[in-house]
């Protein structure tokens, strides 16, 4: 079992800043693959960066150059430093890691933390 807690959601005014606090705990391991995700009302929930199993990093083209994932191993701690943020990235973000258990790879998710842009 992996539990994964987000933090550092909140509101904020366009072109604020905000960092995501992504904490781990349980059979996790360096290379899983972690990522961010965001969902907004009436939207599929999209992904937003993440490392993929090389360490390499990735992100949607909407939040490049002014979003930054990072990461922690020995704390077991992922974040997303999110600058000049517009109204467009208000959504609830969460944490997801893909575990490598007994074989097969199973998917485990935070509970989601709420990012709102607004003046």
């Amino acid at each position: 079992q992996v539990q994964l807690v987000e933090s550092g959601g909140g509101l904020v005014q366009p072109g604020g800043s905000l960092r995501l606090s992504c904490a781990a705990s349980g059979r996790i391991f360096e290379f899983d693959v972690m990522s961010w995700y965001r969902q907004s009302p009436g939207k599929q929930r999209e992904l937003v960066a993440g490392f993929d199993r090389s360490g390499a990093t990735y992100y949607v083209d909407s939040v490049s150059g002014r979003f930054t994932i990072s990461r922690e191993s020995a704390k077991n701690m992922m974040y997303l430093l999110m600058n000049n943020l517009k109204p467009e990235d208000t959504a609830v973000y969460y944490c997801y890691r893909l575990v490598s258990e007994s074989g097969a790879l199973v998917a485990y998710w935070g509970q989601g933390t709420q990012v709102t842009v607004s003046s």
